[in-house]
């Protein structure tokens, strides 16, 4: 094996081990309201585009990052959807759905 690609093998074991806590935290509490809907959204696109690129390379270590980047940012995407639907449904706190409304009381002369 030749050095560039044992560094590539190394350096997607390091990235994809360094984000595993992250979506392993966002799996297992279905919390990911500290992320971006917008910024997930655009990693998504930006994902799909770069796989063009990506896969038409020969099989390698940039297949095996690019793949665990595909489905951990599906992951969040889906998260961020799902927490956003269920925001909207329920009125959560900090959404416009939950403020109350402003009564002005009539006064009378």
């Amino acid at each position: 094996m030749d050095v560039p690609v044992f560094a590539g093998m190394v350096a997607a074991v390091v990235f994809a081990t360094a984000n595993l806590p992250m979506v392993w935290k966002a799996l297992r509490t279905h919390d990911v309201g500290s992320y971006s809907l917008g910024s997930i959204v655009m990693i998504n696109g930006a994902n799909a585009v770069y796989s063009l690129y990506v896969f038409s390379l020969p099989f390698g270590p940039i297949w095996l990052l690019h793949s665990f980047y595909l489905v951990a940012s599906a992951i969040m995407l889906v998260l961020c959807l799902q927490q956003f639907h269920a925001r909207g449904r329920t009125g959560t706190p900090g959404t416009p759905t939950s403020r109350p409304r402003s009564r002005i009381a009539s006064v009378s002369g």
